[in-house]
């Protein structure tokens, strides 16, 4: 009988994860989804091939789906194998003795460890005790700590300084891995750039080699019946070897029916001279390519900030439609394929805001702005999507204008843009090259502010030409604009 058909949580007529009562508020606590018998076995299948005995190390075993696979997968008579199975949750223990039990052989060992794994890495490292691997394979919880928080405690004492459970649980698990240990998890996208991943980053990037990053091409579909929206990657690492090319698989779900391999150079992949140590993950789609220049926001002199507007905040200053005095107020909505509808008759959202003494601090001068949405849905086929802002589009007024949070707005030091310079910046937004730059190293559905600082630019005197060209183009289809920023640079 095959092992899996002895699994709690899955029903062996259909291979699909079977919620206990109880199990999604168990998640919301500990942050712990379950892994489908075709990622784990997927994830199996990306170690090499064991040339000595093994020790295994599984982090948030949850029910040692993981576990069963890499069993399966590579016990032999010729090697031993001593899997060491985690997990915090006193609801699993259960189901995973008894699934680990199963794996149990003459040349299979096993051992269930209940209690908080970072807390027991954290002593093993700090003491220098305990097994170190040659092996770990995982999915581990996702969840923010806070800075007094004992996990965050824990972390520091292993010798990382993070903000998520994930990347505590891959951290500190390199750090008890031997030289030579491979590591495979599934984990969020997000630790790939920003501030906050950086000492991650570099914990990664220094005690490891990347060997291989898969990348699901839809955001849900990896625990898509947890509703987790998160884009997920599968990681293998090496603990200590030397870094080379690095192989990125791709496909549209869990069942790899249509995966795609591709091998690209590691600087590619972590640009050498990037001092955040961003992670860019390419897409494989059609198109994709390196953006051709070097320049920050800064150096261009343009700034660009989150919508100061929280309408909930000032909530007796707006108005559905404008009065005397009043400012514009841009909500999402009042965009309809990339044209502005404003005002907006029987919008649900209000269209102006007034102008005193409480409110002008959070509005800018009336011109020309670029604006980009912070927040993407999974059906849409872009993750940046710019909006160029023209004062002959807003009726005329004149004094001011407000942009509500869900947009990122695009200004020079809190004034307008020139016209070319805005016609030339949200072409180049609205780019299929600076798009697919931007999903290498951005895994989840917002577009911060941060993120849009952290990439390159081309210098000012290339956008100018750009809003040159935009201003001669006013229809130009997709295709047209990615020849036109190529064709300029």
């Amino acid at each position: 009988m095959d092992q899996t058909d002895n699994f709690e949580l899955f029903d062996s007529s259909s291979s699909e994860p079977v919620p206990k009562p109880g199990q999604r508020s168990r998640q919301s606590e500990f942050g712990q989804y379950m892994t489908s018998p075709e990622i784990s076995n997927f994830m199996a299948g990306m170690f090499t091939p064991p040339a000595c005995d093994v020790v295994l190390l599984d982090a948030g075993a949850g029910q040692a789906s993981l576990t069963t696979a890499f069993v399966q997968r590579w016990s032999n008579k010729e090697q031993r194998i001593e899997a060491h199975a985690y997990e915090i949750d006193v609801n699993m223990l259960g189901g995973l003795r008894r699934n680990m039990s199963v794996l149990a052989s003459p040349n299979v060992d096993i051992e269930v460890v209940e209690g908080d794994f970072l807390e027991h890495a954290a002593h093993m490292i700090a003491l220098s005790k305990g097994p170190r691997y040659t092996h770990a394979i995982l999915n581990p919880p996702y969840g923010k700590i806070s800075a007094s928080s004992l996990h965050r405690k824990w972390c520091r004492v292993g010798g990382l300084e993070t903000v998520n459970l994930y990347s505590g649980f891959i951290g500190l698990s390199l750090k008890l891995m031997r030289p030579g240990g491979e590591v495979v998890a599934i984990i969020p996208r997000s630790f790939c750039n920003g501030p906050y991943y950086l000492p991650f980053r570099r914990l990664l990037l220094g005690e490891a080699a990347i060997r291989r990053i898969h990348l699901f091409g839809s955001r849900d579909r990896a625990f898509k019946e947890d509703a987790v929206l998160q884009e997920n990657v599968i990681i293998h690492l090496v603990r200590g070897a030397e870094q080379g090319d690095v192989t990125i698989s791709t496909s549209t779900d869990r069942t790899f029916s249509d995966m795609n391999e591709s091998i690209y150079p590691f600087e590619s992949i972590v640009f050498p001279d990037d001092n955040q140590s961003f992670i860019h993950v390419p897409s494989g789609e059609e198109g994709e390519a390196d953006l051709r220049h070097h320049a920050t926001l800064e150096d261009i002199g343009l700034k660009v900030s989150t919508g100061p507007v929280v309408d909930f905040r000032v909530r007796p200053h707006l108005r559905q439609f404008p009065e005397f005095n009043d400012a514009p107020l841009l909500y999402p909505g009042h965009f309809v394929k990339g044209n502005i509808i404003w005002p907006r008759p029987a919008f649900k959202k209000p269209n102006a805001i007034a102008r005193n003494v409480e409110t002008e601090r959070l509005l800018y001068p009336a011109g020309f702005y670029v604006l980009v949405k912070r927040f993407s849905s999974k059906e849409e086929k872009k993750r940046v999507v710019a909006y160029l802002i023209e004062p002959e589009k807003l009726g005329g007024y004149e004094g001011a204008i407000g942009f509500e949070n869900h947009f990122n707005v695009f200004h020079d030091d809190r004034k307008p843009l020139d016209e070319a310079t805005a016609r030339g910046l949200a072409i180049y937004l609205n780019g299929s090259a600076f798009d697919a730059a931007f999903r290498r190293f951005n895994g989840h559905t917002q577009v911060n502010a941060t993120d849009l600082r952290n990439m390159t630019y081309p210098d000012r005197a290339t956008i100018v030409q750009l809003g040159e060209w935009a201003r001669n183009n006013p229809s130009a289809s997709q295709e047209e604009i990615d020849k036109a920023i190529i064709d300029i640079e």
